[in-house]
């Protein structure tokens, strides 16, 4: 009868060697990371080193009172602006959705032509309104006028920049907000139907909660653009951010370093958008694994693990 140790040995010997893992090598991945890494340090001395960008004035500038209006007006325009377009993208977007073809009709024709002219175009043509309606009729449609204010007392240039980039926001938004309606199970309406919830009570406490995991992500993408488009109201000379900086080297002919300074505090703003716009959805997009980010310094040492 063989020995336990004969019996023993016998499985050892029959027995597979542990796998032992090594990892993929990626020398790509490190040529790849070494050029960046030289590419943006070239680019780093350069701009520190040039004499040509006057970071002296840059620094000037940067908490100049003007400069500083300028945000705060930037700000305002941004969230006023928003506000309209978030309002009348949902008005439009219910309206899109509606079985009466006069109101979906009528909703089509607004996005058709708000989205279809370039928005600085409807900055201009909101500026100059007053040519087509030198005096703004206010009463019974069809009938007697209440009051007749004038166009320019009434359509001073900050009505004038929040009608055009709100307007023209709610064309966009009624397309988001359309995305995110049908996106909800019809079964979500039938089931509320059933229950005798109307069909706007139905879109308010049933469809509009759920869609808002698809409405908020392209909503947040939208409002960092609406602080960027906020600029383009300088050709009518409203006092925003650029235009702020545009008066000041308009005197002492600095053009680079206010722009710069310009370009810093739009950065600034932007930064905090893109913070806000990323707990935001991860709140609406709490039970969806697809919807969790992985952060750059996950990336990284996921990155270094696999090396």
């Amino acid at each position: 009868m063989p020995s336990v140790e004969a019996t023993e040995s016998q499985e050892g010997a029959g027995r597979p060697e542990e796998i032992k893992a090594v990892p993929v090598r990626h020398p790509g991945r490190w040529v790849a990371a070494a050029i960046v890494v030289i590419v943006a340090v070239a680019i780093i001395n350069s701009v520190a080193t040039n004499p040509n960008f006057h970071w002296h004035i840059v620094g000037q500038y940067l908490f100049d009172p003007r400069i500083l209006r300028g945000v705060r007006l930037t700000i305002e325009l941004t969230i006023v602006s928003m506000v309209i377009g978030i309002i009348g993208g949902i008005v439009l977007a219910v309206m899109r959705l509606s079985p009466n073809p006069l109101v979906s009709g009528a909703s089509w024709l607004y996005i058709f032509v708000f989205r279809g002219t370039p928005l600085l175009v409807q900055i201009f043509f909101w500026n100059n309104i007053s040519a087509l309606y030198p005096k703004l009729s206010i009463g019974i449609p069809f009938g007697p006028a209440l009051i007749h204010p004038n166009a320019n007392s009434v359509l001073k240039p900050f009505i004038v920049c929040i009608l055009a980039l709100g307007l023209n926001e709610a064309a966009y938004m009624a397309e988001i907000v359309r995305a995110g309606i049908i996106s909800v199970n019809e079964g979500q309406s039938e089931a509320a139907a059933s229950l005798g919830m109307s069909r706007l009570l139905t879109m308010r406490r049933v469809v509009l909660p759920q869609a808002m995991r698809v409405i908020v992500p392209p909503t947040g993408n939208e409002t960092i653009s609406m602080l960027k488009n906020t600029s383009l109201v300088s050709v009518i000379a409203y006092a925003e951010l650029l235009y702020s900086a545009q008066l000041i080297y308009d005197v002492n002919y600095q053009v680079i370093p206010l722009l710069i300074v310009a370009s810093f505090w739009y950065l600034v703003m932007t930064s905090f958008l893109y913070v806000g716009q990323h707990f935001v959805e991860r709140r609406f997009g709490r039970g969806f694994s697809r919807n969790q980010q992985v952060g750059t310094v996950s990336r990284w040492l996921s990155f270094r693990h696999s090396q």
